[in-house]
């Protein structure tokens, strides 16, 4: 008699600026992040992901492609960064002392 294989529940994440997903998946038991992702069907809505490129992890930590998942697992697939975030830290802070500097100054 066969044994059936167990059934892992995870979910598959995706966020741009103008949608977020958050897709509830089943793999069976030994699934790579890959086949997670796949089984999700991210790929399909969102042409613009290139899993050879992008970046992915499981809880916010990066992982290969090939890492197994486990029950429970939120997989999650990141976006490239369009600045470099120290760089816009110090300019929105610049911004704001040249608001602080003229705000109620009179003319």
């Amino acid at each position: 008699m066969e044994q059936a294989t167990r059934q892992l529940k995870l979910e598959v994440a995706y966020a741009r600026a103008d949608q977020q997903v958050l897709a509830e998946v089943q793999v069976p038991e030994g699934a790579t992040v890959r086949e997670a992702i796949e089984a999700s069907r991210v790929l399909s809505r969102f042409p613009e992901i290139d899993l050879e490129k992008s970046k992915v992890g499981v809880y916010g930590k990066v992982v290969p492609l090939d890492t197994v998942v486990k029950n429970g697992d939120r997989v999650e697939i990141y976006r490239a960064l369009i600045g470099d975030p120290k760089e816009i830290r110090k300019l929105r802070a610049a911004e704001g002392k040249k608001m602080k500097r003229g705000a109620g100054a009179e003319d």
